[in-house]
C-alpha cells in the first residue's frame, strides 16, 4: 500500500501567515489616513486655484477654507508654493509623513503635488 502525500498548509505556516498579514494590515492602517489626506489636499489646491482669484492671499484662503472643513492638518496655506503663470496661478505642495512603527524603526512617506499641466514647457531663462 501506498502512503499518499497530504498536502496544505501546517499549522505553523499558518501562524505565520496570519501575523504577516497582521503586520501589513497595522501598517496599511496607519498609512491609508496620510494617503486619504494627501488626496484631501490635491484636491484643496485644485479648489484654491479655482475660487482663489487672481491674488496669492485669495488662492491662501480658499485653500484655508478647504483644509479646515476637510481636516487637513500636515500643511498650512503658508507652505504652498504659488507661482503666477500668465493670467492664473499654479499651486504646489511637497511634505513629509512619518510614521513610528517599532522602537527605532519608521516609515517615512513624501507627497507632493502641483495643479500645473503635465508636459506643459517650462520657460527657461
Amino acid at each position: 500500500m501506498r502512503k499518499q502525500r497530504e498536502r496544505g498548509i501546517s499549522l505553523i505556516g499558518l501562524i505565520i501567515v496570519i501575523a504577516i498579514l497582521g503586520v501589513l494590515g497595522l501598517i496599511g492602517a496607519q498609512v491609508l489616513p496620510t494617503f486619504i489626506e494627501y488626496r484631501a489636499i490635491a484636491g484643496a489646491i485644485d479648489r484654491a486655484k479655482k475660487d482663489g482669484g487672481d491674488s496669492v492671499k485669495g488662492v491662501q484662503e480658499s485653500f484655508d477654507r478647504s483644509a479646515q472643513v476637510g481636516y487637513i492638518t500636515s500643511i498650512t496655506s503658508r507652505d504652498l508654493l504659488i507661482e503666477r503663470n500668465g493670467s492664473e496661478f499654479d499651486v504646489s505642495f511637497a511634505y513629509e509623513k512619518k510614521i513610528p512603527l517599532v522602537g527605532p524603526a519608521s516609515l517615512l512617506m513624501e507627497y507632493e503635488g502641483t495643479t500645473k499641466k503635465a508636459g506643459a514647457k517650462q520657460k527657461v531663462e
